[in-house]
Protein backbone atom coordinates (compact mmCIF):
# COMPACT_ATOMS: atom_id res chain seq x y z
CA UNK A 1 0.00 0.00 0.00
CA UNK A 2 1.17 3.52 -0.90
CA UNK A 3 0.13 6.28 1.58
CA UNK A 4 1.16 8.81 -0.95
CA UNK A 5 -0.77 6.98 -3.49
CA UNK A 6 -4.49 8.37 -3.86
CA UNK A 7 -5.68 6.15 -6.12
CA UNK A 8 -4.32 3.08 -3.67
CA UNK A 9 -8.06 1.54 -2.99
CA UNK A 10 -6.47 1.31 0.94
CA UNK A 11 -5.91 4.96 1.18
CA UNK A 12 -9.51 5.31 -0.36
CA UNK A 13 -11.00 5.51 3.34
CA UNK A 14 -8.72 8.25 4.18
CA UNK A 15 -9.23 10.71 1.72
CA UNK A 16 -11.97 9.87 0.03
CA UNK A 17 -11.60 9.55 -4.02
CA UNK A 18 -12.92 11.78 -6.96
CA UNK A 19 -15.70 9.84 -7.51
CA UNK A 20 -17.16 10.47 -3.85
CA UNK A 21 -16.09 14.11 -3.74
CA UNK A 22 -17.90 14.60 -7.01
CA UNK A 23 -20.91 13.04 -6.00
CA UNK A 24 -21.21 15.54 -2.63
CA UNK A 25 -20.64 18.95 -4.84
CA UNK A 26 -23.52 17.33 -7.24
CA UNK A 27 -25.75 16.65 -4.16
CA UNK A 28 -24.69 20.38 -2.98
CA UNK A 29 -25.82 21.63 -5.70
CA UNK A 30 -29.00 20.46 -6.37
CA UNK A 31 -29.97 20.48 -2.45
CA UNK A 32 -28.50 24.18 -2.27
CA UNK A 33 -27.31 26.23 -5.40
CA UNK A 34 -23.85 26.56 -6.67
CA UNK A 35 -23.19 28.67 -3.17
CA UNK A 36 -23.40 25.54 -1.21
CA UNK A 37 -20.60 23.65 -3.36
CA UNK A 38 -17.53 25.09 -1.01
CA UNK A 39 -14.68 23.02 -0.02
CA UNK A 40 -15.07 22.97 4.10
CA UNK A 41 -18.24 22.07 3.81
CA UNK A 42 -18.29 19.31 1.31
CA UNK A 43 -15.08 17.94 3.41
CA UNK A 44 -17.35 18.25 6.80
CA UNK A 45 -20.31 16.22 5.06
CA UNK A 46 -17.99 13.48 4.21
CA UNK A 47 -16.26 13.54 7.61
CA UNK A 48 -12.90 14.12 5.53
CA UNK A 49 -9.93 16.30 6.20
CA UNK A 50 -9.99 19.62 3.78
CA UNK A 51 -6.34 18.42 2.59
CA UNK A 52 -8.00 15.28 1.28
CA UNK A 53 -9.50 17.62 -1.45
CA UNK A 54 -6.72 18.54 -3.21
CA UNK A 55 -5.01 15.06 -4.01
CA UNK A 56 -7.66 15.22 -6.75
CA UNK A 57 -8.80 18.42 -7.43
CA UNK A 58 -6.77 21.80 -8.06
CA UNK A 59 -9.54 24.33 -6.67
CA UNK A 60 -12.83 24.73 -6.17
CA UNK A 61 -13.00 25.73 -9.82
CA UNK A 62 -11.82 22.30 -11.12
CA UNK A 63 -14.79 20.32 -9.46
CA UNK A 64 -16.98 23.04 -10.51
CA UNK A 65 -15.34 22.14 -13.80
CA UNK A 66 -15.87 18.83 -13.17
CA UNK A 67 -20.09 19.32 -12.37
CA UNK A 68 -19.81 20.41 -15.65
CA UNK A 69 -18.53 18.10 -17.45
CA UNK A 70 -20.51 15.57 -15.66
CA UNK A 71 -23.77 17.21 -15.93
CA UNK A 72 -22.82 17.14 -20.20
CA UNK A 73 -21.77 13.09 -19.75
CA UNK A 74 -25.29 12.30 -17.87
CA UNK A 75 -27.73 14.66 -19.31
CA UNK A 76 -27.00 15.90 -22.44
CA UNK A 77 -25.45 12.48 -23.46
CA UNK A 78 -28.28 10.39 -22.90
CA UNK A 79 -30.41 12.81 -24.28
CA UNK A 80 -28.18 12.58 -28.03
CA UNK A 81 -28.20 8.38 -27.31
CA UNK A 82 -32.13 8.76 -27.69
CA UNK A 83 -32.00 10.46 -30.14
CA UNK A 84 -29.90 8.14 -32.03
CA UNK A 85 -31.61 4.96 -31.03
CA UNK A 86 -32.79 3.13 -33.81
CA UNK A 87 -37.21 3.39 -34.70
CA UNK A 88 -38.67 1.86 -37.24
CA UNK A 89 -40.86 5.37 -37.89
CA UNK A 90 -40.34 8.65 -36.79
CA UNK A 91 -43.37 8.29 -34.15
CA UNK A 92 -41.25 5.68 -32.77
CA UNK A 93 -38.09 7.59 -32.63
CA UNK A 94 -39.91 10.57 -30.71
CA UNK A 95 -41.04 7.79 -28.08
CA UNK A 96 -37.54 7.01 -27.86
CA UNK A 97 -36.63 10.49 -27.16
CA UNK A 98 -39.69 10.92 -24.57
CA UNK A 99 -38.36 7.47 -23.01
CA UNK A 100 -35.41 9.57 -21.81
CA UNK A 101 -37.20 12.33 -20.47
CA UNK A 102 -39.47 10.29 -17.93
CA UNK A 103 -36.42 7.98 -17.13
CA UNK A 104 -34.51 10.38 -14.91
CA UNK A 105 -32.17 7.57 -14.24
CA UNK A 106 -30.91 8.75 -17.40
CA UNK A 107 -31.84 12.42 -17.72
CA UNK A 108 -31.93 14.06 -14.07
CA UNK A 109 -34.71 17.20 -14.72
CA UNK A 110 -32.98 18.70 -11.19
CA UNK A 111 -29.48 18.53 -12.52
CA UNK A 112 -30.52 20.93 -15.58
CA UNK A 113 -32.26 23.21 -13.23
CA UNK A 114 -29.49 23.72 -10.87
CA UNK A 115 -27.28 23.58 -13.61
CA UNK A 116 -29.35 26.66 -15.43
CA UNK A 117 -30.09 28.65 -12.08
CA UNK A 118 -26.05 28.51 -12.06
CA UNK A 119 -25.96 29.92 -15.31
CA UNK A 120 -27.83 33.03 -14.07
CA UNK A 121 -24.23 33.85 -12.18
CA UNK A 122 -21.91 33.29 -14.65
CA UNK A 123 -21.57 34.22 -18.41
CA UNK A 124 -19.12 31.25 -18.45
CA UNK A 125 -21.74 28.73 -18.02
CA UNK A 126 -23.95 30.25 -19.94
CA UNK A 127 -22.22 29.40 -22.59
CA UNK A 128 -21.15 26.09 -21.48
CA UNK A 129 -25.55 25.48 -21.33
CA UNK A 130 -25.80 27.18 -24.61
CA UNK A 131 -23.22 24.45 -26.12
CA UNK A 132 -25.22 22.04 -24.34
CA UNK A 133 -28.48 23.32 -26.01
CA UNK A 134 -27.03 23.72 -29.48
CA UNK A 135 -25.84 19.59 -29.16
CA UNK A 136 -29.61 18.93 -27.97
CA UNK A 137 -31.46 20.30 -30.96
CA UNK A 138 -28.87 19.27 -33.45
CA UNK A 139 -29.38 15.69 -32.07
CA UNK A 140 -33.00 16.27 -32.55
CA UNK A 141 -32.81 17.54 -35.90
CA UNK A 142 -30.71 14.80 -37.06
CA UNK A 143 -33.45 12.54 -35.81
CA UNK A 144 -35.75 14.16 -38.09
CA UNK A 145 -33.77 14.41 -40.82
CA UNK A 146 -33.30 10.44 -40.67
CA UNK A 147 -36.93 10.72 -41.72
CA UNK A 148 -36.20 12.97 -44.61
CA UNK A 149 -37.87 16.17 -43.28
CA UNK A 150 -37.35 19.19 -44.55
CA UNK A 151 -33.95 20.92 -42.83
CA UNK A 152 -36.80 24.24 -41.48
CA UNK A 153 -39.43 21.65 -40.70
CA UNK A 154 -37.05 18.84 -38.85
CA UNK A 155 -35.41 22.49 -37.02
CA UNK A 156 -38.92 23.72 -36.17
CA UNK A 157 -39.91 20.42 -34.61
CA UNK A 158 -36.96 19.64 -32.94
CA UNK A 159 -37.37 23.30 -31.40
CA UNK A 160 -40.89 22.18 -30.17
CA UNK A 161 -39.98 19.03 -28.41
CA UNK A 162 -37.10 20.55 -26.92
CA UNK A 163 -38.76 23.57 -25.53
CA UNK A 164 -41.86 21.57 -24.63
CA UNK A 165 -39.44 19.12 -22.30
CA UNK A 166 -37.40 22.07 -21.07
CA UNK A 167 -40.43 23.97 -19.97
CA UNK A 168 -41.66 20.92 -17.99
CA UNK A 169 -38.70 20.81 -16.11
CA UNK A 170 -38.48 24.89 -15.44
CA UNK A 171 -41.80 24.99 -14.72
CA UNK A 172 -41.47 22.08 -12.27
CA UNK A 173 -44.62 20.16 -13.76
CA UNK A 174 -45.74 17.82 -11.64
CA UNK A 175 -48.10 14.75 -13.54
CA UNK A 176 -48.44 11.37 -12.05
CA UNK A 177 -47.11 8.55 -14.68
CA UNK A 178 -50.76 7.91 -15.96
CA UNK A 179 -51.63 11.45 -16.47
CA UNK A 180 -48.03 11.34 -18.69
CA UNK A 181 -49.32 8.60 -20.58
CA UNK A 182 -52.48 9.59 -21.44
CA UNK A 183 -50.79 12.53 -23.21
CA UNK A 184 -48.22 10.44 -25.20
CA UNK A 185 -49.65 9.72 -28.15
CA UNK A 186 -51.18 13.30 -28.88
CA UNK A 187 -47.92 14.64 -27.77
CA UNK A 188 -46.00 12.31 -30.44
CA UNK A 189 -48.84 12.96 -33.36
CA UNK A 190 -48.13 17.28 -32.56
CA UNK A 191 -44.08 16.58 -32.50
CA UNK A 192 -43.92 14.33 -35.72
CA UNK A 193 -47.26 14.61 -37.47
CA UNK A 194 -47.88 11.01 -37.10
CA UNK A 195 -49.54 8.74 -35.18
CA UNK A 196 -47.74 5.95 -32.74
CA UNK A 197 -49.17 2.73 -33.74
CA UNK A 198 -50.16 0.35 -31.06
CA UNK A 199 -47.46 -1.73 -30.66
CA UNK A 200 -45.38 1.55 -30.61
CA UNK A 201 -47.20 2.37 -27.66
CA UNK A 202 -47.20 -1.24 -26.20
CA UNK A 203 -43.05 -1.19 -26.51
CA UNK A 204 -43.10 2.32 -25.09
CA UNK A 205 -45.50 1.89 -21.75
CA UNK A 206 -43.25 -1.36 -21.44
CA UNK A 207 -40.18 0.40 -20.82
CA UNK A 208 -42.03 2.36 -18.34
CA UNK A 209 -43.35 -0.44 -16.65
CA UNK A 210 -47.32 1.11 -17.28
CA UNK A 211 -50.13 -1.00 -17.57
CA UNK A 212 -53.34 1.44 -19.22
CA UNK A 213 -56.27 0.69 -17.33
CA UNK A 214 -58.58 -2.26 -18.78
CA UNK A 215 -55.23 -4.22 -20.03
CA UNK A 216 -53.43 -6.99 -18.98
CA UNK A 217 -50.02 -6.55 -16.84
Amino acid sequence: MNKNDPTDPGDKGWRGSRELWLDAAKAALLDGGIEAVKIQPLASGLNLSRTSFYWFFKDRAAILDALLDDWDASNTAALVDGCEAYGASIAEAVLNLLTVFLDETRFEPRYDTAIRGWAHQSDAVTARVAAADDRRLAAIRAMFDRFDFAPDEADARARTIYLVQIGYISLQTRESLAERMTRIPAYVKTFCGQDPTAAELERFHARHDYHPQGLPA
